[in-house]
């Protein structure tokens, strides 16, 4: 199998993702979405919730060709490497966070304060994942690196039991809860749930860590098996085989985002393994390609398409085209919701920002212009 075509693959996967994640961020008003592009309220898994660990999969797909080509680069220099993506990553979320650094208040754009910055978030768990993952793998190697997920899924499990509440799984008695508080604070917090809880918390960075080993073990599996059926089906089975133990574990530690349970991780790679299979069957094997090009653009630049639409939407927050409304609102109420009504325009609104960033990708891929982290 030729690097192009693997990489076709990969673009594609995580091309997916990240028009995903643009279409259920961005409902014209989260008063009308329908099911599945809402997360599960705490404990199950819809396909919104499916997102996220697909991109840290994606993340280890690719670190998995990355890593050949720090070989031989020597150990300083791979830990510069590693070090430096990190740490840009996380900065780039705290931008991210804090921007457009105003705010409206009574009437006037003010300074946003930064007592209040969330400091985690997506960006910072992509970037603390993809280093732990990297350090993970570069020094403790392929079954090294398998055997360090394994045991991190089962602590989790022994640390949310041992030191939770009277329902270890449950928002109050989550064991990460009170760890979010004394490090970061209350004021530098999510509060999505009505209190200060962060779904991308410090504790539930471990089990996500295994999400991106898995990914770089599928990859390094792809590129020893080569383009065969075997490999096809051994993805298969892999895949099959970690849904059926995660919905066993379900039983007993249940299936949850919020918490980013051990269990959860197991079903999303599970299905991630499925997933990226049928793509490689359609594109590897029966060279089915056309298809492709409106979720590469999106594959291409993958960071920095989210991060622009990311900027656009707080910007659509900033704006006001009429007294006491916003660009966000005012976008949504005068153009969508008149075409389809709530739900249905809801619904085309997100889908017109998916369009509106691919033509972006699509134009940037045409000038050749990819934008690394």
């Amino acid at each position: 199998m030729s690097a192009s075509q693997r990489f076709l693959s990969l673009d594609v996967f995580r091309g997916l993702t990240v028009a995903a994640m643009i279409l259920v961020n961005n409902p014209g008003s989260w008063e009308y979405v329908y099911a599945p592009l809402e997360h599960a309220k705490w404990h199950g898994c819809t396909p919104t919730d499916l997102v996220f660990p697909f991109f840290l999969f994606a993340v280890g797909n690719a670190m998995s060709f990355a890593m050949k080509k720090y070989a031989d680069a020597g150990n300083a220099a791979v830990i510069r490497k590693i070090l430096t993506r990190t740490l840009l990553i996380f900065g780039i979320g705290l931008l991210l966070n804090w921007f457009p650094f105003v705010k409206w208040s009574d009437g006037q754009l003010v300074g946003k304060s930064l007592s209040n910055l969330r400091i985690l978030g997506v960006f910072p768990r992509i970037a603390l994942c993809y280093g732990a993952a990297a350090f993970i793998v570069h020094y403790l190697k392929d079954k090294g690196a398998f055997v360090t997920a394994c045991v991190i899924l089962l602590a989790y499990w022994f640390i949310l039991i041992a030191f939770g509440g009277s329902d270890p799984y449950s928002l109050e008695g989550y064991a990460g809860l009170p760890l979010d508080k004394l490090i970061l604070g209350e004021n530098h917090m999510y509060r999505g749930e009505g209190v200060p809880f962060d779904p991308e918390g410090i504790l539930s960075t471990l089990p996500a860590i295994c999400n991106v080993i898995f990914g770089y073990l599928a990859g390094k599996f792809i590129q020893e098996q080569g383009k065969t059926y075997e490999m096809l089906a051994r993805l298969l089975i892999m895949g099959c085989i970690l849904i059926f133990a995660a919905l066993c574990w379900n039983m007993v530690f249940p299936i949850n985002k919020k918490i980013w349970t051990s269990s959860y991780v197991l079903y999303t790679v599970g299905l991630a393994l499925l997933i990226l299979s049928i793509l490689m069957y359609i594109i590897e094997f029966r060279a089915y390609t056309k298809w492709t090009t409106f979720f590469t653009v999106f594959g291409k630049n993958p960071l920095f398409i989210y991060v622009l639409s990311g900027v656009v939407v707080k910007l659509y927050l900033l704006i006001r085209p009429v007294p006491g409304q916003n660009m966000y609102t005012w976008l949504y109420q005068t153009v969508f919701q008149p075409i389809g009504g709530n739900m249905v325009g809801s619904f085309l609104f997100a889908l017109f920002h998916v369009c509106a960033f691919a033509a972006i990708g699509y134009w940037m891929d045409k000038k050749k212009i990819y934008v690394r982290v």
